[in-house]
């Protein structure tokens, strides 16, 4: 009973993940984020966790397994990296605008600017954290190796 509810659970995971990264991809390139080469970052990663989810579909083995992890832990990173390029994009935005502004009221302008959104690359780091979970102690398919003679 617990297996299958686990098996239920991880289906559910990844089809969140699948719904999750298909449409931050086609929003992504409706809003045309791919002026500079730092923009493409998760439009790659996108892809490499497809490919990496498709591989692991194909195989269920633990290097498939592996490859999806670390696809996962750099959805996680770009979505990091994406929160911090954006606020800083703001930050540069709100000091050309008012150069006289600093400290907490430069940090909340920055954090409630509308373009780029500060907070919106967080949800790639969001899907990153879905597929750790549905990766979580993975049963991986044993390969049988005989035992060695010594």
């Amino acid at each position: 009973m617990a297996e299958a509810t686990l098996a239920a659970l991880r289906r559910i995971l990844l089809a969140i993940l699948i719904i999750g990264l298909g449409g931050m991809a086609t929003e992504l390139v409706f809003l045309e984020h791919d002026e500079e080469a730092t923009q493409l970052i998760p439009l790659v990663l996108i892809a490499v966790a497809f490919g990496a989810m498709a591989w692991h579909a194909a195989q269920r083995s633990g290097a498939s397994l592996a490859a999806f992890r670390i696809a996962m832990v750099l959805l996680i990173a770009s979505g990091l990296l994406g929160v911090y390029l954006h606020f800083e994009a703001n930050v540069e935005f709100q000091r050309e605008v008012d150069p006289s502004i600093a400290g907490r009221a430069l940090f909340w302008k920055a954090l409630a600017a509308k373009t780029p959104p500060p907070l919106a690359p967080g949800s790639m780091a969001q899907l990153g954290l879905i597929g750790l979970a549905y990766s979580f102690r993975y049963p991986v398919r044993q390969r049988y190796r005989a035992p060695r003679r010594g």
